[in-house]
């Protein structure tokens, strides 16, 4: 309890009778027990335990570096980093350095949009095409029904990833993107399914540009960073400036991290452009579980706030078996992820970056929050967060680090696709076609055009907005060619592409194999021109 409300409270005792004044002092009594009942709870939490806890997880997982913050009653009561900035050069993280948070950015979006509502900009329920009439998705019914809300809901009808292969490192501008979404296929019903969509944050990102005549970047630093001093946060790759602070993307490959480059995601930001700090980010979730109030300065009303954390999206959950955090319900609001972690409600979200995963995950009514920043693919970020919730909660210890690397790894030496398509590698054959067939362009409409071109003697694979996808072509077998790609990738590594033709032997396109669970090259299926 604040000191101003007890004052008030002890203030307004005088008009009240004796029996009044007995009952009350027990209230004010209580309050005060249960006050320092809190604050000897939140003591107990020994942060030297979760120093050496967060150091051997980090070093069992082999992820180069995090930090991690910890948010308790409106102030954050621990930051700190682990392991090295860059696994070559070396360099310790700490609270301020710098890291993607992804996805997380998604929730930056869903708070300017409410802004926008409360300025009387816009509608939760008004139609995106009423701003962006080149708006469409898969059926033009569909594409007019389509509302603000929906961009953050999840429940348009596209599929998990469907798309990402249209923004992913592509020269292509914010709105270009958001004209070829009518190519992406339907997954399910309109409004009667999930599917984890980065294509309509990008859409609500060009929006919120359009009808405010600014840029993404200049809207979240008005509206939100300036106004909480998040002064290190940038919103893109370009602004590092003289900030030497700031972490490294690492891929792996075969257990070993190497370093990766930074990546912009200029045409993207609105659904995964932001790129911070445990400090600063500990400062948005204080705003966030003081619901929209930055001290004094109303930054998006509580309305706004139940409208974000309520569930728009609901997910089956097992209520015969629990999972591991004892979830009792699941869903998806506006920008956030709803449920609760045995029967405390939740709210967080997650974030996935080239060589960078990362977690913001808070207990709103605990006023607990916890914010892991990574830079590696192999990331304990929930083990972390919910080692944490544990010891706040006063929970029995559980060994989340230990439990969920066990999974992973169990999990990636399950995964055999890549084994299992080198296996069948017919060796000894050649080519049927050649290449003056297979050279030339190549277009879907859901990308535009690629080109194979023949290259000091060897197939070449170009991507018309995305050079750093740029591959050469090896011969695999037959008319199948394994593609090397020029660039180090994180989130793949070995795929094929093959040589398509008719009846008659003409090439009439090619179709990729690229096993992942992130970017479905599938989709893209080019036709010869």
């Amino acid at each position: 309890m604040q000191r101003h409300k007890l004052l008030t409270l002890l203030e307004s005792e005088t008009t009240r009778t004796l029996e009044h004044k007995y009952v009350f002092m027990k209230k004010i009594l209580l309050l005060v027990f249960l006050g320092f009942t809190i604050t000897s709870l939140a003591q107990k939490v020994n942060y030297k335990d979760l120093d050496r806890y967060i150091s051997q997880t980090q070093k069992d997982w082999n992820i180069p570096g995090l930090s991690v913050a910890i948010v308790k009653d409106g102030a954050i009561v621990y930051e700190k980093g682990f392991g090295t900035m860059n696994v070559e050069t070396g360099g310790t993280p700490d609270q301020h350095t710098l890291y993607a948070i992804a996805s997380n950015t998604k929730a930056f979006t869903a708070a300017i949009i409410a802004q926008l509502v409360e300025e009387g900009t816009l509608k939760w329920d008004d139609k995106v095409q009423r701003y962006l009439p080149y708006f469409e998705v898969y059926d033009p019914t569909i594409s007019g029904m389509v509302t603000v809300a929906d961009l953050l809901s999840h429940n348009v009808g596209l599929g998990t990833f469907s798309g990402d292969g249209i923004w992913y490192k592509s020269t292509l501008s914010t709105e270009e993107v958001v004209r070829r979404i009518k190519f992406v296929p339907q997954a399910y019903d309109f409004r009667a399914g999930y599917g984890y969509s980065n294509l309509m944050f990008i859409t609500a990102g060009d929006l919120i540009e359009k009808v405010t005549g600014k840029s993404f970047k200049e809207n979240v630093t008005e509206r939100i960073l300036k106004p909480l001093e998040m002064s290190n946060t940038v919103v893109s790759v370009k602004d590092f400036g003289a900030n030497k602070n700031v972490a490294t993307p690492h891929a792996m490959k075969n257990g070993e991290n190497y370093t990766i480059p930074w990546v912009g995601w200029d045409n993207v930001q609105s659904t995964g452009g932001i790129i911070s700090s445990v400090h600063d980010m500990g400062k948005w979730m204080i705003l966030n579980m003081n619901h929209g109030m930055n001290g004094t300065d109303t930054l998006f009303t509580k309305a706004s706030r139940n409208k974000m954390w309520n569930v728009n999206n609901p997910f089956p959950v097992n209520q015969i078996t629990r999972n591991s955090t004892g979830s009792q319900y699941s869903g998806y609001g506006l920008g956030w992820f709803m449920g609760d972690y045995h029967g405390h409600y939740r709210v967080r979200h997650g974030g996935g970056y080239d060589g960078m995963i990362s977690t913001v995950q808070m207990l709103p009514d605990e006023k607990l929050g916890v914010v892991v920043l990574t830079n590696g693919v192999k990331a304990p970020t929930n083990a972390i967060a919910y080692y944490i919730f544990d010891r706040f909660l006063n929970r029995d210890k559980k060994d989340w680090s230990k439990e969920m690397l066990d999974s992973y790894d169990a999990g990636v030496k399950e995964d055999t696709r890549i084994a299992d398509r080198k296996a069948l590698q017919v060796n000894g054959t050649k080519p049927r076609i050649s290449k003056e067939k297979i050279t030339g362009t190549y277009h879907t409409p859901i990308y535009g055009n690629f080109e194979i071109k023949e290259m000091n003697g060897e197939l070449n694979l170009l991507w018309e907005h995305t050079p750093l996808l740029n591959a050469k072509l090896k011969h695999f077998h037959y008319d199948v060619y394994e593609i090397a790609w020029n660039e180090p990738q994180a989130w793949f590594s070995f795929g094929t592409l093959k040589i398509e033709t008719d009846a008659y032997d003409k090439v009439t396109g090619f179709s990729f194999d690229v096993p992942n669970d992130d970017f479905f090259f599938e989709e893209l299926n080019p036709k010869k021109l």
